[in-house]
């Protein structure tokens, strides 16, 4: 209820983007709300990235921009178990291949270009910290170039969030780079030819395989048939510590 009566203010209007709040007693008493409620309502909102809490400031509305709204879903997702990687790569799965589609329509040249020499750089790598680094801008750089602001956040959400596990693939599996290598190129091809159900056809089969990939090895730790030296995603922290876990990019 208290949620409902502030946000209403802000979709209306009344308080519009950097628009300071009242004071709480004034606020409350507008809103007819107790001030336990409201701040309770105004913790909701902040951690929502609708207002900004500025101590010895005020509360503002912040400027409404799709990736400051979402940044607060990453927020959450960072707060995700382990456990809940396979639902991860299953948001991937959704998104990524419908946003290559789009950027087959609209992506120029100049980023085409750009692309290749990322595609390029990355079949000389050997570190799987620097393959998936290069991996998450390649895919970053597509989505970038659909022009939509609200789906790059998401995919990024989703993206960064499963960088971990393809470290562990990349440790894991031997001949990563020529597979990786074959799938940017496939999804490369398409985006070239504007070809918008080839493009999302190579991403669907990229995310896929990494999908299943992961969770075979999910299913053996958990079962306890995989082999010594492999470990589950999150057991250690950062890229490329040695032993951390990785997916393929």
């Amino acid at each position: 209820m208290a949620i409902s009566r502030l946000k209403r203010r802000i979709e209306t209007g009344e308080f519009a983007p950097g628009h300071r709040l009242p004071p709480e007693a004034v606020l409350a008493g507008e809103l007819e709300l107790s001030r336990p409620s409201l701040r309770e309502a105004v913790r909701a909102l902040a951690m929502a990235g609708v207002l900004d809490v500025r101590r010895g400031d005020g509360t503002f509305v912040t400027d409404l921009r799709p990736e400051r709204l979402l940044s607060a879903i990453g927020s959450f997702l960072d707060l995700a178990q382990d456990t809940a990687l396979d639902e991860m790569l299953e948001c991937r799965k959704v998104l990524e291949p419908g946003a290559t589609a789009l950027a087959a329509t609209r992506m120029d040249e100049a980023a085409l270009d750009a692309l290749l020499e990322r595609i390029e750089r990355m079949r000389t790598l050997q570190d799987p910290g620097e393959l998936v680094r290069e991996d998450l801008a390649f895919h970053r750089d597509i989505v970038a170039s659909t022009g939509n602001r609200t789906l790059e956040s998401l995919v990024s959400s989703v993206s960064n969030r499963t960088a971990r596990a393809r470290i562990w693939r990349a440790l894991v599996k031997s001949d990563v780079l020529a597979w990786t290598h074959q799938q940017h190129m496939d999804i490369y091809t398409a985006l070239r030819a504007r070809d918008s159900l080839g493009a999302f056809a190579a991403a669907s089969r990229h995310v896929s395989d990494v999908e299943n990939w992961v969770r075979a090895r999910l299913d053996a730790v958990r079962d306890g048939t995989e082999g010594p030296g492999t470990d589950v995603p999150g057991a250690a922290e950062g890229a490329g510590a040695a032993g951390a876990p990785a997916d393929g990019p």
